[in-house]
């Protein structure tokens, strides 16, 4: 594995890179893109789970930090912005058809939780893309029309718009965090959702945390996801392969009901829908087991398509 710095506008993205074994920079290899969810980073399952597993399988895989979070740069910090999220995508191909070890015919991208969502969408438009995995993905705009603003998205915008006007006329910044400090803490706080509390568990215990997994968002800058939708017009433009996978213990979060949509919709010929069963979304991040039923179906996908 390196680390590279890919040049975005004007800052940085970071980016690991996995190599197979034996890799002989003369030849060429089909290569993948992964992208890690929601406030995470990718040292966070993106990288050290789905993106070493597919680098021994023969893949080229480039784990990347979203701009402004994780190691690459951008600011103000913690910007959850759909849009820019997915201009990262094309950033980062642009990046992997320079390279001679990578065939620019092959690149396929694979995505966890709202990282899923995001690999749905630059598919649509991004054409140098030829095949898509989403792992337990989550259309990040529909969670933001709907849980993550408490069921009223009108009033959610009109304090984003308050806070903004605030914060430019010298308010110090709302930074919010997506998550209790600890499990217990959750249940204290009479949380009950399996997708929060077992989130809790990953990101804020060993097991999961790193330095730049934040699971934090900037407020003032979320109104443009309550306006985004990363299904948007798959009717129409989402036609490469396509293979979600989802765990059935449904959580808040909705991945499985973002699965069975996005299937349905997707106007790709060869389309699959896994299904994990007795797992839930965050068993898919890390867990031996439901990982190992994941890539059994990952890993002949992607082989097949690129």
């Amino acid at each position: 594995m390196k680390t590279v710095k890919i040049k975005h506008q004007t800052w940085d993205i970071a980016a690991d890179i996995h190599f197979p074994p034996g890799f002989d920079e003369s030849r060429q290899y089909p290569a993948i893109i992964s992208a890690h969810p929601i406030g995470s980073c990718k040292e966070q399952t993106a990288g050290n789970v789905y993106g070493a597993a597919l680098a021994r399988e023969g893949f080229v895989v480039i784990a990347f930090d979203a701009s402004y979070q994780g190691a690459s740069g951008g600011e103000p910090r913690f910007i959850e912005d759909p849009t820019r999220r997915v201009e990262d995508f094309r950033v980062v191909v642009d990046y992997l058809v320079t390279l001679p070890y990578v065939d620019a015919g092959r690149i396929g991208v694979l995505g966890i939780c709202g990282g899923g969502g995001y690999a749905i969408n630059v598919a649509m438009t991004e054409r140098r893309i030829k095949a898509v995995t989403s792992i337990t993905g989550v259309n990040f705009g529909r969670l933001m029309r709907e849980g993550f603003s408490g069921y009223d998205p009108i009033a959610a915008l009109e304090a984003m718009a308050t806070q903004r006007t605030a914060e430019v006329r010298g308010a110090q910044p709302r930074v919010d965090n997506f998550l209790p400090a600890s499990v217990e803490a959750g249940k204290q706080h009479g949380i009950t959702d399996i997708d929060v509390l077992e989130a809790t568990e990953y990101y804020k215990t060993p097991r999961g945390q790193q330095p730049h997994g934040a699971t934090s968002a900037r407020y003032s800058r979320n109104a443009a996801a309550v306006g985004w939708d990363a299904f948007h017009l798959a009717e129409v433009l989402l036609t490469q392969p396509l293979l979600v996978v989802v765990g059935d213990k449904v959580g808040g979060f909705g991945a499985y009901r973002d699965g069975c949509e996005i299937i349905g919709r997707a106007a790709s010929k060869q389309k699959e829908l896994a299904v994990v069963a007795g797992w839930s979304h965050y068993d898919l991040y890390d867990k031996p087991e439901p990982v190992r039923q994941a890539l059994a179906r990952v890993v002949p996908f992607f082989k097949e398509n690129l």
